[in-house]
């Protein structure tokens, strides 16, 4: 039996989503905004959005974006792992938010990023409350 978080083609993962009181435009707008990029991948110089370019957070973590679809996905590494924040419509009004991180450590790992991406949710949605 495959521990929960194990994947065979990703190693150890962490997502968390939540459904948002708004559409789907206004959430991808304030996640890809500096202040949104600030609050879920820590304050960087820019997010870049071509393929392949690079970036460093205030932490030192530097990545590079794998791919950009402008009001669905961003794909990027971050350090040895890869982060992914999606933006999907679920009816009027109302969308879903998701951050996937995958390729961690192991299972504490995870469930510090669980704790990390929790947080981050509970900043983003203050920030997006109507």
């Amino acid at each position: 039996m495959t521990p929960t978080g194990l994947t065979k083609d990703a190693g150890w993962e962490i997502g968390v989503s939540k459904t948002l009181p708004l559409p789907a435009d206004a959430v991808w707008d304030f996640v890809t905004s500096p202040e949104g990029v600030a609050l879920w991948l820590g304050a960087t110089h820019g997010l870049p959005v071509e393929k392949g370019a690079q970036y460093t957070t205030a932490d030192g973590v530097t990545g590079e974006v794998r791919s950009h679809r402008p009001g669905d996905r961003i794909r990027l590494t971050y350090g040895e792992t890869t982060l992914q924040v999606a933006v999907t419509a679920a009816g009027p009004g109302k969308t879903v938010l998701r951050f996937h991180q995958e390729r961690l450590a192991g299972a504490e790992e995870r469930e510090r990023r669980r704790a990390h991406w929790k947080a981050v949710m509970d900043r983003v949605a203050a920030e997006l409350r109507p």
